[in-house]
């Protein structure tokens, strides 16, 4: 499927989604504009490094929402579907372009991660594996 194709898709999946938790939930998304609170290097630190980012802006500045169970399990397991979260419940209503292409780097981000990790994992030497061969025998002696 095209690229742009694959866009638009998300683009209408998010739009009904947010629509359905906007008037059936009591979900308020944010109204302020991302480029009035953030810069462009913030922008492509939080794509490239997001842990690293939302660590230092979130507990060192205060500068995006910070804490909670769940918010712990995205920054350790899946920041940039966390990263995605955020912007969609904060900047949606002002940038939905930019909630849609961090929704793109978060499932592309992630599942290419997962899959260089997984890959890399099938292919390394196997540390614990089982010495099938001939028996070594050594003496040991036992300083004074």
């Amino acid at each position: 499927m095209k690229t742009l194709v694959k866009i638009i898709i998300l683009f209408f999946i998010l739009s009904a989604v947010t629509t359905i938790l906007f008037n059936y939930t009591d979900l308020h998304f944010g109204k302020i504009d991302y480029f009035t609170k953030h810069g462009w290097i913030f922008l492509f630190s939080i794509a490239i490094f997001p842990r690293l980012t939302l660590f230092i802006s979130g507990f060192l500045l205060g500068s995006i929402e910070f804490g909670g169970f769940i918010w712990w399990l995205g920054f350790f397991f899946a920041p940039r579907i966390l990263v995605a979260i955020l912007a969609t419940v904060s900047y949606w209503t002002t940038n939905p372009m930019l909630v849609v292409f961090a929704w793109l780097i978060a499932l592309g981000g992630e599942s290419s991660e997962k899959f260089a990790i997984s890959r890399k994992m099938k292919n390394a030497p196997q540390k614990f594996s089982t010495f099938e061969g001939t028996t070594i025998e050594a003496e040991f002696k036992v300083k004074e």
